[in-house]
């Protein structure tokens, strides 16, 4: 199994660097599985959005690279949860930070907006002011 960082993960998508692109492509769909941690998937989110990517385009590449054939990514449960919740509207942070906190009774936040968010999708765990 190989793990990726996210600039091949970025080339892979934004094909914006035809060399890197084929480099990444190869490697993608090489016979090895994929070992894909949330951090880079999180940071992808954050380059494609950099790129005035829209949601719909984050969340479809984020899908694209987790449904590869050999990807893994940590976590695969939560990660699915989190791009469920971004369909909805949930920011990217925020539905990656919810769905890695499942375990938990309660997750803290100031944000009045999540906590309205969250519940109205049934969020666990549930959102509240400190």
């Amino acid at each position: 199994m190989i793990s990726v960082d996210t600039n091949v993960l970025a080339r892979f998508v934004l094909a914006d660097d035809a060399a890197q692109h084929r480099r990444a492509v190869a490697a993608l769909e090489a016979d090895e599985d994929l070992f894909i941690p949330v951090t880079v998937l999180l940071e992808l989110a954050w380059v494609l959005g950099a790129r005035d990517a829209t949601r719909a385009e984050i969340i479809s590449a984020l899908r694209k690279i987790v449904g590869l054939p050999r990807a893994h990514a940590q976590h695969p449960e939560a990660v699915r949860r989190a791009l469920d919740w971004m369909d909805t509207g949930l920011d990217v942070a925020d539905a990656f930070h919810l769905a890695l906190s499942e375990r938990t009774d309660k997750f803290l936040s100031f944000d009045a907006n999540l906590s309205r968010r969250a519940a109205r999708l049934g969020a666990r765990p549930p959102v509240a002011a400190p």
